[in-house]
């Protein structure tokens, strides 16, 4: 089959994706195709992509280091502004180190494919992120997948997995499910994974900044952060920049420096990244993260308001991210397409990313948008449906 007929299928199933181009800093409004759209599609949760705090630290870092660090952090990269931003992740999570990657997906493969392989076992979340998976598959350890969410089901995996026992255990989920904004069960999973001697890593990607009292993320909401072993983390989300990390024990992080291929050999983040970085750290854990925590909330419930009381159940979370189920492709693609005539950007999350059945449009909450903006979108998705449906 030639790679235009496969377009054509993807064309046809209203699975082809394309890209959009944006103008404009990632803020409450963005204009596309030369007009201004409400950007309800952003993980920039916090609004700290444009806060003038982030934007001088990493304007003055690119200043004293250059735009770039040279080379991957074994070889030439490893900079001080690295090292800065690591002592200061680490002392956030309460691990004893921290090590950067360049993104969550790099991160997600270089640390399970570093630290778990053959004869290992990976207890895997069913609706964990691709990059979970593709991890476990680069790991060459045998994966063994449970129900969403399904504690009681996880225990019976490892109740049966128990007899021929001979490698490293691990539990991996999502504290934020990115699709559907719900939480993993992580207290509960503590209590297998000290019953059961596992390890428990935590992708926080969705909670970084946005979760718990010091924005420490889905074990702090669950008052549990201490007792998970690998913390992973994102830093272009809530924290506006790019790039990721594992916060761990002292010979995890130095066994992924030797062993984590997409740390090994890629070239590092640029220096005044790294600063930016620790700027948006210092906000989210001082007092204006707090209000900003506030207002997201309130933001959240602004838009879920009125999609229930329309008839549109949203789930209950306290994360910014709010499904709106619709089922087939082709009505939520043309949903999507409606309201951004509208001047609504909401995107719609087809398979793979989601099962078959389980389209819907995903709208994202940042905390500087106006709160008559998220009702008017909620009114104008609520049309919208109602239209799609005829």
């Amino acid at each position: 089959m030639s790679w235009k007929s496969q377009l054509d299928d993807l064309e046809a199933t209203g699975l082809r994706r394309t890209l959009r181009s944006l103008s404009g800093a990632q803020g409450p409004y963005v204009k596309l195709d030369g007009r201004p759209v409400l950007l309800l599609c952003s993980n920039n949760y916090l609004g700290l992509a444009t806060h003038p705090l982030v934007i001088e630290a990493l304007c003055r870092a690119t200043v004293r280091y250059g735009a770039g660090s040279g080379g991957s952090r074994l070889i030439s990269g490893s900079m001080d502004s690295h090292h800065q931003l690591e002592e200061r992740l680490a002392a956030f999570k309460g691990t004893q180190r921290a090590l950067l990657f360049n993104s969550g997906y790099a991160a997600n493969c270089g640390i399970l494919q570093g630290l778990f392989g053959e004869g290992d076992v990976i207890f895997s979340d069913a609706l964990n992120h691709a990059s979970i998976i593709d991890g476990c598959r680069l790991s060459r350890a045998a994966t063994r997948i449970y129900p969403h969410g399904d504690v009681q089901a996880l225990e019976v995996l490892l109740k049966a997995e128990a007899p021929r026992r001979r490698g490293r255990w691990l539990i991996v989920t999502d504290g934020v499910f990115s699709m559907d904004g719900d939480l993993a069960p992580l207290p509960q999973l503590v209590e297998l994974k000290e019953r059961f001697d596992c390890l428990l890593m935590v992708d926080d990607a969705h909670g970084t900044g946005v979760l718990g009292r010091g924005g420490r993320g889905s074990g702090e909401h669950l008052d549990c952060l201490e007792h998970i072993d690998l913390h992973m983390g994102t830093l272009g989300k809530a924290l506006g920049v790019t790039g990721a990390y594992l916060a761990g024990s002292t010979d995890t992080v130095e066994l992924l420096i030797n062993r984590a291929r997409s740390f090994v050999f890629s070239t590092s983040l640029p220096p005044g990244v790294a600063a930016a970085a620790e700027a948006a750290l210092e906000i989210v854990t001082a007092g204006e993260g707090e209000a900003l925590r506030r207002r997201l909330q309130y933001n959240r419930q602004s838009l879920t308001a009125v999609l229930n009381a329309g008839g549109v159940a949203v789930p209950a979370a306290p994360t910014p991210i709010v499904p709106i189920a619709v089922g087939a492709p082709q009505p939520t693609m043309e949903a999507s397409r409606r309201l951004l005539e509208q001047g609504y950007f909401i995107q719609g999350i087809r398979p793979p990313t989601v099962p078959a059945g389980s389209c819907r449009l995903r709208a994202t909450i940042m905390a500087n948008h106006e709160p008559q903006d998220l009702e008017a979108a909620g009114r104008a998705v609520l049309k919208t449906l109602a239209g799609v449906a005829e």
